[in-house]
């Protein structure tokens, strides 16, 4: 087993920070299921959230088994994520592109929580913390699951449907020009009349 001391110290920082970082999801992440259009991606959020409460819990067991108080430190990693998605969420994007964008961002947390907790279970393990490395391997492989999950619905069609809704409202915007020509050709059709009109009483 490894000398406690700064590594011990380096953990529990560690620990706290992720702590904040779930705290913080806990709070962002009703915001981006009410964003999502997608009833799978909204469902998906959704199931995350209940998912993080429970690695929250965690956390406070794992702070238990070391007999530390249970406390956060400010994770300016998981609040810049969080930061660069409500920006996303002001973007004048359509439906299936903010659902692209929303995938996007649940990624970019869910990497940089799979990078912590990885960090954290090897830490315990060196620094002889079994029983807090099994509680925390739970909640990595469910961080690895939601992952996975979002990756599937990105493949499954909603980058695709994001990537079709571009031309579809350029279409869209070329529609009144036909209408415009339709509408032309309706017009000339009585001065067509009128000249032959004419032509007749000239021939009489």
């Amino acid at each position: 087993m490894a000398e406690a001391g700064m590594l011990h110290d380096a953990f529990l920082d560690e620990l706290r920070d992720c702590y904040d970082a779930e705290k913080q999801l806990i709070k962002a992440l009703p915001k981006l299921a009410k964003a999502a259009t997608a009833p799978e991606l909204k469902h998906a959020f959704e199931s995350h959230l209940e998912e993080t409460r429970g690695h929250a819990t965690r956390l406070e067991q794992a702070f238990g088994l070391l007999n530390e108080k249970v406390r956060g430190k400010h994770c300016d990693g998981i609040a810049g994520i969080i930061d660069e998605g409500k920006k996303t969420l002001e973007e004048g994007f359509d439906d299936s592109t903010m659902d692209a964008c929303l995938i996007a961002g649940g990624q970019r947390a869910e990497h940089y929580e799979i990078a912590a907790y990885g960090t954290l279970i090897a830490w315990a393990k060196t620094l002889g913390h079994g029983d807090v490395a099994e509680l925390l391997a739970e909640t990595l492989e469910e961080e690895k699951a939601a992952d996975e999950k979002l990756t599937s619905l990105a493949e499954s069609g909603l980058n695709e449907s994001a990537a079709d809704g571009g031309g579809q409202r350029t279409m869209s915007r070329a529609l009144p020009a036909p209408r415009g020509r339709r509408a032309s050709r309706k017009t000339t059709a009585p001065a067509r009349r009128r000249t032959t009109g004419k032509a007749r009483a000239r021939a009489h």
